[in-house]
């Protein structure tokens, strides 16, 4: 259950931080603005886009690796003992065999039946 929480959250996380990094300005946008190339008005001000977005992404990258700490302390724990496998290794099991073509003719002969709680067919008699 938790796992699969933390999974999600790293999901998230990593498609914000990919969002984030794409909306950003790089270095070089500044002076190709300047001489006209760009244009350099945002949403948040010439200087307040690169705050907002650049604590937002530190924010969205602690997340993820938060996230991955989780699950990688997560994954490193044992598994409880209860699975279906380890269940069957602890149970005693008796192997049966089938009856074997020549017991059941010496059986028939001595008038036994060959599977237990069985009535011979016919009975045999001794000479």
């Amino acid at each position: 259950m938790w796992f699969k929480i933390i999974i999600i959250v790293q999901v998230l996380s990593a498609l914000a931080i990919i969002g984030l990094v794409l909306m950003q300005h790089g270095k070089g946008a500044d002076m190709g603005a300047a001489f006209g190339a760009g244009v350099s008005g945002s949403l948040f001000g010439a200087t307040g886009s690169s705050n907002f977005l650049s604590r937002s992404t530190a924010i969205a990258a602690v997340i993820f690796f938060v996230a991955t700490l989780a699950m990688a302390y997560m994954g490193h724990r044992p598994a409880p003992k209860s699975t279906v496998v380890e269940k069957l290794e602890t149970m005693q099991v008796t192997p049966t065999q089938a009856p074997q073509p020549e017991k059941q003719e010496k059986a028939a002969a001595a008038g036994i039946a060959a599977v237990p709680g069985a009535q011979p067919e016919k009975p045999v008699e001794k000479p």
